[in-house]
């Protein structure tokens, strides 16, 4: 007979058994940890009647281990910063503002299916089955209203700064025994920068 108490155990020694496979294969495949350092990649600084506006993506973030995280249901944040500064020449440069938002991906094993969370699009929630397309909204900040245009003045330089990390991930007791996965996952890129003309 099968008693919660038998029920709790056998959970805790599959998670067990799960940890264990992770450790011995990145133990067994070390390269697949040695992922491309991640960058941003295709910045567009432009406006709408009101707003200034900025695109960006990550790209080279999504290592093998943090495919399998996602895939086991570990929920995965990546943090995206962006400043913008008034460039004064010889006086420090004016920050005017200063924005982090967070795209939040969760995967419902038994819906099979992604749940993202994009706060730039006035907090859209979006669900796919398809890891692929979650991976891509994951990684794009589309259409960020940086500044109201009539906080900025006309013909002055402004720089546009940006970056993208990936929050520290909080592992469930039974994979705290392979502590190594916190630095396999870690990813900070470096800042970018644009400088246009209002």
């Amino acid at each position: 007979m099968i008693t919660s108490g038998t029920l709790v155990n056998f959970r805790h020694f599959r998670h067990l058994i799960c940890a264990l496979v992770f450790f011995l294969f990145f133990c067994i495949y070390p390269e697949i940890s040695s992922a491309k350092e991640a960058h941003l990649s295709d910045i567009i600084v432009t406006n709408t009647r009101d707003h200034l506006l900025s695109y960006f993506n990550v790209r080279d973030c999504f290592t093998e281990e943090m495919n399998m995280a996602i895939m086991n249901g570990i929920s995965t944040k990546f943090t995206f910063i962006v400043k913008l500064y008034e460039i004064r020449g010889a006086w420090f440069d004016r920050k005017i503002a200063d924005i982090r938002l967070t795209h939040t991906i969760e995967y419902n094993t038994l819906k099979n299916e992604f749940s993202l969370l994009l706060p730039e699009q006035n907090n859209k929630k979006v669900k796919t089955k398809d890891f692929d397309s979650a991976k891509k909204l994951m990684a794009d900040v589309v259409a960020l209203k940086v500044i109201r245009l009539d906080r900025l003045k006309r013909g002055v330089h402004y720089q546009l700064r940006m970056k993208a990390e990936l929050d520290k991930i909080e592992l469930p007791f039974y994979l705290n025994y392979v502590l190594f996965f916190l630095s396999l996952w870690d990813f900070e890129t470096d800042w970018y920068s644009v400088v246009f003309r209002y």
